[in-house]
């Protein structure tokens, strides 16, 4: 970037800019090229002579410069010599280059002001400038006092300033004041003229206004300090005033104070009362830190002297803490608050925890030590037992117990946690059986060479014969050997249970295919047929083949026999079972109807009653629901509105109770059918509970009685207008609705027989015990028997309170 080939450029093409940082950097017009050093072109002599020597100068953090060389990597604080050399090489005054244009970056173009033109300039040139026309002549003498010259003359340009500094100061020009303002206050006066340069004189102007300001400013720091220091004293001189103390409480003690009166700024006064109250509570916070740290130290003593334990409660450390005498005497506790309090208790408890534990802990640490000497002396004492040869492959902790049961080495490892005494015998015991291990193989190997099969009746000598003759197992010593030998003839034994096993199972799965068959044969056979009967039967059979022996399959046989005289011996039972059942029926029902003629009452009605109500589907079970719920709705509709039955009404009845009688019919042929049927347990058990239920459908409209009981068809007194016929008076208590509904049917032409089958009907029911019971609970008595006669007085019905309406 210096120019071409290395030759440096023009100058002119270098140009300073500066970044949005303020960082000075260098751009090239030329190549657009930037850099941050600065470029050759632009240095002056000075810096040419020490940019070409390796030393450079650089400032620590705390200001001191030091030297480092960038060729050697070294540094030095004092100056070296090469650098003082390059710095008297450059001493000689030379012309700066002209100013050149400078670019900012992010703005546009300008000129440095004149304070960076005269810092651009060297020293001794300005110097040089500004003393010119003080007490010397020009050297061609153009410049010099005249005899007609009327300006003040000066000795020196320090001289001229400081006269120029007077005439500001004794015209009363202010700081604040511009160049212009006062310019005019003093161009009119000689001293003006003092400095011969305008720039001076705006110069001397303007240090004028910084010294002024700095003196104000001096002055403004002593009188606040020494009214600070008197308000401070006036202060302290009020005790009355703390560090809770506010402005406008405060003001009226202190306002009568002479050190009050010499300010006139009430914010002054504000601001050093509030720099006293700060004072005040640093003061008091401090005392109080002080008397806390005092107070929880007291304290700390008085958590020991109380000896608690780790896991003391705060609940109960709190009463103990307060009932003490040294808490209760000393008024420096009143500072502390319960979480002070609380906090020195955690941190007393978690001392002692840390004691507890560390106590603990060294106690586990020698348990675990002395636990551990104990298997240690232990596992000595089975190594004393293996070299004796009592623990050796394949040994029982039964064998070695008794050795061991009153030594005291065996005694210290019982109840001690981590490895038992067993668990050591067994790690001994595996020990020796890895080494048996390798035995084991050679004694295989050699059982496989010379095709020798141990068998269930091979014997330990047949064995150490084999192993005797060959040198790989000449060398096991006999014990093991017979270890060896036993596990190995023991699997033999093991294995030839288990093919006899698997060889029962197979036979009995053929016998009981057989068997299978043999049940399954057709013709059936019988509990008659014998083996030589059902034999050529099955001879082809591949389940016969099977089986090797006559016996097994005779066996077959036999169990074949034996389970179908069992299932006749069953069906007897059974059948012996139910003939009992049925003589226990039919003598029942001898003896009931004994009874129904000794009371009085005809065969008929025994030969015709219904045995049972059986829970088949019942085809008019539908028409008899709809029916009662036409009955609920107009019993609901006269109970309402106590209007009297139209003739429609009367006739819709009519027409439902001719349906009841055919049904009623209906049945009473079908129970006619199924009479001579024997009734079984389970029909008995149907039959109450038919019933049962009837019972209840006939006591769900009146609980009290029958007044209110629904019609199902079956003849029996209901009463349609309960509620109507208990607002009647005695007059009719005696006569009931059915007599009435069978008046009615009477006039239609009834049938006499059917008529008086309907009234032993009802005589029945009014006798059994359930119409008793409901009698006796609706304390009204049960209607007397009636008379069947051929002609009946006209029907009743209930009309209105005024009186009655009767049928046509």
């Amino acid at each position: 970037m210096n120019g071409v080939n290395g030759i440096p450029g023009p100058a002119g093409l270098w140009q300073e800019a500066r970044n949005t940082d303020g960082r000075v950097y260098y751009y090239n017009t030329q190549t657009k090229a930037t850099q941050w050093t600065k470029p050759a072109e632009l240095m002056t002599p000075a810096e040419r002579a020490l940019s070409n020597q390796p030393w450079k100068e650089y400032t620590a953090e705390g200001g001191r410069k030091y030297w480092y060389n960038t060729e050697t990597k070294s540094s030095s604080w004092e100056i070296p010599q090469a650098y003082r050399d390059a710095l008297a090489q450059s001493s000689i005054p030379a012309r700066p280059p002209p100013p050149v244009q400078t670019f900012v970056a992010g703005g546009t173009a300008s000129f440095p002001p004149y304070q960076q033109q005269q810092a651009s300039q060297p020293p001794e040139s300005a110097h040089a400038d500004r003393h010119a026309g003080y007490g010397q002549p020009e050297v061609n003498g153009a410049r010099g006092p005249t005899a007609f010259s009327q300006d003040p003359e000066y000795s020196s340009f320090e001289e001229a300033e400081a006269a120029f500094l007077k005439l500001l100061r004794r015209s009363g020009v202010q700081p604040e004041w511009s160049w212009e303002q006062a310019m005019r206050a003093i161009i009119k006066d000689p001293q003006y003229r003092a400095l011969k340069d305008p720039k001076d004189r705006k110069t001397a102007f303007e240090k004028y206004a910084i010294e002024v300001r700095m003196q104000e400013k001096d002055r403004a720091k002593e009188r606040m300090a020494k009214l600070r220091t008197d308000f401070g004293t006036m202060l302290k001189s009020h005790p009355e005033i703390k560090h809770y103390t506010r402005w406008k409480t405060a003001r009226p003690i202190i306002e009568g104070e002479t050190i009050f009166r010499s300010t006139n700024d009430d914010n002054e006064r504000r601001q050093l009362f509030e720099e006293y109250i700060v004072e005040l509570k640093k003061a008091n916070v401090e005392r109080e830190a002080v008397t806390r740290k005092a107070a929880m130290d007291e304290l700390v003593s008085i958590l020991k002297a109380l000896d608690l334990e780790p896991y003391t409660r705060w609940s109960e450390a709190q009463g103990l803490i307060q009932s003490t005498e040294r808490f209760q005497g000393d008024d420096k506790f009143k500072i502390l608050s319960k979480s002070d309090l609380l906090t020195a208790f955690e941190n007393h408890i978690k001392s002692l925890e840390r004691v507890f534990n560390d106590a603990r802990q060294r106690e586990k640490n020698s348990r675990v030590r002395r636990e551990r000497q104990h298997r240690d002396n232990f596992a000595s004492l089975l190594k004393d037992l293996k070299a004796e040869g009592k623990i050796k492959a394949g040994a029982k902790w039964m064998q070695v117990y008794p050795l061991i049961e009153k030594d005291e080495r065996y005694t210290a490892m019982l109840g001690q946690s981590g490895s038992t005494p067993l668990d050591l015998f067994w790690d001994m015991v595996e020990e020796e059986e890895r080494g048996l291990r390798g035995k084991r193989n050679e004694v295989l190997d050699v059982l496989d060479d010379k095709r020798y099969e141990i068998q269930t009746k091979t014997t330990f000598e047949d064995f150490m014969t084999v192993m005797d003759a060959d040198r790989r197992t000449a060398h096991i010593d006999q014990d093991g050997l017979r270890l060896i030998f036993d596990r190995l003839h023991e699997k033999v034994l093991r294995r030839s249970e288990d093919d006899k096993h698997q060889a029962e199972r197979q036979q009995r799965r053929a016998i009981d295919a057989l068997r299978s068959r043999i049940k399954h044969l057709e013709p059936a056979i019988v509990p008659t047929d014998t083996w030589d009967q059902v034999r050529p039967r099955i001879q082809t059979l591949e389940e016969y083949r099977a089986l090797d022996s006559d016996e097994l399959r005779r066996t077959a046989f036999d169990k074949v026999i034996r389970r179908l005289k069992e299932k006749d011996e069953d069906a007897e039972r059974d059948r012996a079972r139910r003939d009992k059942d049925r003589d226990h029926r039919e003598s029942s029902i001898r003896d009931r109807v004994d009874r129904d003629n000794r009371n009085g009452h005809s065969s008929h009605r025994s030969r015709h009653a219904r045995p049972s109500r059986t829970p088949e589907p019942d085809a008019y079970e539908a028409d008899r629901r709809k029916a009662q719920a036409d009955r609920e709705r107009l019993y609901r509709k006269t109970s309402v509105g106590g209007a009297v039955d139209s003739p429609r009404h009367r006739s819709e009845r009519g027409r439902s109770e001719r349906d009841r009688s055919e049904r009623r019919d209906r049945d009473r042929e079908r129970d006619r059918a199924s009479a001579s049927r024997p009734l079984t347990h389970y029909d008995r058990e149907r039959r109450e509970r038919e019933e049962e239920r009837e019972r209840l459908y006939r006591t769900r409209g009146d609980p009290k009685g029958g007044r209110d009981e629904l019609d199902y068809g079956d003849g029996s007194n209901r009463n349609l207008n309960g509620g109507r016929r208990r607002g009647r008076g005695d007059s009719e208590d005696g006569e009931s609705v059915g007599s009435r509904r069978e008046s009615k049917r009477s006039r239609r032409g009834s049938h006499p027989h059917r008529d008086r089958e309907r009234d032993r009907d009802r005589l029945d029911r009014d006798r059994s015990p359930q119409s008793a019971r409901r009698s006796r609970k609706s304390r009204t008595p049960p209607p007397e028997p009636m008379e069947i006669v051929e002609k009946e007085e006209p029907a009743v019905h209930s009309g209105s309170e005024e009186g009655e309406i009767e049928e046509e």
